[in-house]
């Protein structure tokens, strides 16, 4: 599997983190809950929400 890297704004992933863990979502489910309810695309987390899901998948296919 190709290996991706991004630069992604520190703070941008502590906040999304933070607000995460409030909210008792995943990190992948608070970037999709953000870009769904914006209405716009930020870049930034579409970049972050790819690499989570790429990260997702060989957890997802074992079970």
């Amino acid at each position: 599997m190709p290996k991706i890297t991004l630069e992604i704004d520190v703070q941008l992933y502590r906040l999304l983190q933070q607000a995460a863990r409030g909210s008792g979502h995943s990190l992948e489910e608070e970037c999709l809950r953000r870009l769904e309810s914006e209405g716009r695309r930020s870049r930034h987390i579409e970049a972050l929400l790819a690499d989570l899901r790429a990260q997702a998948e060989p957890r997802r296919s074992r079970g």
